[in-house]
């Protein structure tokens, strides 16, 4: 019958050991500490069971990567752990509210822009009509800049079909989205100086 397990009862005797590698010190830092830094990260932040045990084992890992960067001399280990600890549940309590709040954001936006079929094709009918004065009026004169926005007006998003009428096709992959960026927003910059230029022209 193997002997049975003594629980740690000394922090500097567990900081030696951790410097040492030993196999099963996690788990005696676990038993050792998580009541009484639990009990820190309740009262100080409010932390729940699952966040609380979530902080205290990043915590206990981290330490464990570099148990050299723990000084005796400047305090107990405890207090080194507890403080570690507390930044843990911070950061991930920050990072959490942080992606809430930009899935809210997403969601309002998606909202706003969701647009039934018929109103998408009133716009797509409305944009059609207007790049055709545009041409009219003599401001587009390269068949590949109006075949370019005639795609993209029609949703077209794939790289190889807009590098395909702006005659790019053979391009590596890397420089055909560099150059077909730069066409979009050549051109989007031109849509906009037009508009500013003649704003109120019936289209």
């Amino acid at each position: 019958m193997p002997p049975r397990r003594v629980p740690p009862t000394d922090e500097l005797d567990l900081h030696r050991r951790a410097l040492q590698r030993d196999p099963v010190i996690l788990s005696d830092l676990f038993e050792f500490f998580a009541h009484q830094i639990t009990r820190f990260l309740r009262d100080d932040l409010g932390c729940g069971e699952d966040a609380a045990d979530n902080a205290i084992f990043d915590t206990l890992l981290a330490y464990l990567e570099q148990p050299d960067r723990y000084d005796p001399k400047k305090g107990r280990l405890i207090t080194y752990l507890t403080r570690a600890a507390k930044y843990q549940a911070w950061d991930r309590r920050r990072s959490e509210m942080s992606t809430a709040r930009r899935e809210r954001e997403f969601g309002r936006v998606v909202e706003l822009w969701r647009r039934t079929p018929k109103e998408e094709m009133e716009d797509f009918v409305e944009a059609m009509r207007a790049l055709e004065q545009i041409v009219k009026r003599g401001h587009l004169n390269d068949e590949r800049d109006v075949a370019f926005l005639g795609l993209i007006l029609r949703g077209e998003r794939s790289t190889e079909r807009l590098a395909e009428v702006l005659g790019l096709g053979s391009l590596p992959l890397e420089q055909m989205r560099r150059a077909v960026k730069r066409h979009r927003d050549r051109l989007m910059k031109l849509l906009e100086r037009l508009g500013k230029e003649d704003p109120d022209e019936p289209t």
